[in-house]
């Protein structure tokens, strides 16, 4: 018997709506990366992306676990000698609360080309409208 091996014609894709309203960002994270991967599917293969696609919507009511919310900095480098800057986490929220779930879940991707076409999948709005009706996304499945 031969190991089925899936190729770019068996990948189907659905469209799956989350709402980060009152989720903490870790858990949430996590669930969306292996969503994106394909890994809750029987086909899934690591050497393809098999993922669907995830809209987030209200990520600017996303919450951190414990004493994070006041603790965590984001940083970013200029690549200039002293060009280190650092964003708290409350200010990251009022000013790009998208960018707080992006940079989470692409934490959890692969560092290579199939990550970034997996991380292009994902769509995230900081209120609950998104332009994505058309595609009739479902509810995010809690077994995931």
């Amino acid at each position: 018997m031969r190991t089925y091996s899936p190729s770019g014609k068996d990948i189907t894709r659905d469209w799956f709506v989350v709402d980060a309203e009152g989720q903490t960002l870790g858990r949430l994270a996590t669930r969306i990366a292996t969503v994106l991967r394909g890994k809750h599917k029987p086909t899934f293969a690591p050497h393809l992306d098999m993922g669907d696609y995830v809209i987030v919507i209200n990520a600017d009511k996303i919450e951190l676990a414990g004493e994070k919310a006041a603790d965590k900095l984001y940083h970013r480098h200029s690549n200039f000698p002293g060009g280190l800057k650092s964003v708290p986490f409350a200010t990251m929220l009022e000013t790009r609360p998208t960018q707080i779930i992006e940079s989470a879940v692409k934490g959890m991707l692969p560092k290579n080309k199939l990550g970034r076409a997996v991380g292009l999948k994902l769509k995230v709005y900081a209120s609950s409208d998104h332009p994505h009706e058309a595609q009739q996304p479902k509810s995010f499945p809690d077994w995931v």
